[in-house]
């Protein structure tokens, strides 16, 4: 990515690196993970990159919904192993720690609805990535491997943290130890996806679904998200008390009270985001 793009990205404006697209359609940021002949296997540049675009899409008030995705029939096939033009090795740890954790972090605390469209394989890090997102779609001829264990590798980019809250701890592990190939059908029962539909359908089907949500009141979409990671570790009276006071937020905005007028007017709410 050169410095012009780079600046592009971070003023939210539309611009295109090699490895990932960024695209604005109305409401929605368009990330599309672009390196196909590599079933967009993750480089550090395209890390780089990635976290550019999402951030890009936290910034820009303009954007209301996010929707990722890759390029080709492939999703994300995790990290390029042997990644060429790395002439100075780094240690995992440090790779992980100025690469993928940015990438996670700032995916899951993005406070706007984040749509992943997986539209072919999502593998290691990719599976990692897309369940770093909120709604998870899948084409049917998608599927899905954890395959850390099948190079003697730990689960990492967060895959241990969204797996087992996804799955459950018991079949999470077997996910992890075994490495199996998963398809979309079974990923639907598992509840790792929230619905599959035809290959040729997904790509639109998503930008709908995205499109909704940007039309939505994305201010309770922000405070539902926080709601909803807190409550992993907050006892009952601690999540009662956060749902107080992120109500009290709710109510001052104007979309609560185009909501409420909507409602008595009985016609369709015109929500802002605000």
């Amino acid at each position: 990515m050169t410095l012009q793009q780079a600046d592009q990205l971070d003023r939210g404006a539309q611009g295109n690196s090699e490895a990932i697209r960024y695209e604005i359609d109305g409401e929605v940021a368009c990330i599309t993970l672009n390196r196909p002949s590599l079933f967009n296997a993750f480089n550090r540049e395209m890390l780089f990159d990635l976290r550019m675009a999402v951030d890009a899409a936290r910034t820009d008030d303009n954007v209301r919904a996010v929707l990722l995705t890759g390029a080709g029939g492939a999703f994300c096939a995790g990290a390029e192993l042997a990644e060429p033009g790395a002439e100075v090795p780094e240690p995992a740890d440090e790779i992980l720690r100025r690469y993928y954790n940015p990438v996670i972090l700032s995916l899951r605390e993005m406070p706007k609805p984040v749509v992943v469209a997986v539209n072919g394989v999502a593998v290691g890090a990719g599976m990692s990535l897309a369940m770093a997102g909120d709604i998870l779609v899948a084409a049917d001829s998608a599927s899905f491997s954890c395959a850390f264990s099948r190079v003697g590798l730990a689960p990492d980019a967060g895959s241990s943290h969204f797996l087992p809250r996804a799955v459950g701890y018991h079949r999470a592990l077997a996910l992890m130890l075994l490495s199996p190939r998963i398809d979309a059908d079974a990923a639907l029962a598992s509840g790792l996806v929230w619905r599959i539909f035809p290959a040729p359908e997904l790509s639109s089907v998503a930008r709908q679904i995205a499109q909704q949500l940007a039309s939505g009141a994305t201010q309770a979409f922000a405070l539902t998200k926080q709601a909803l990671l807190a409550s992993a570790t907050n006892a009952l009276a601690e999540q009662l008390e956060l749902e107080a006071a992120l109500q009290m937020q709710a109510v001052a905005t104007s979309d609560f009270t185009e909501g409420v007028a909507a409602f008595r007017q009985r016609r369709s709410p015109k929500f802002k985001g605000r």
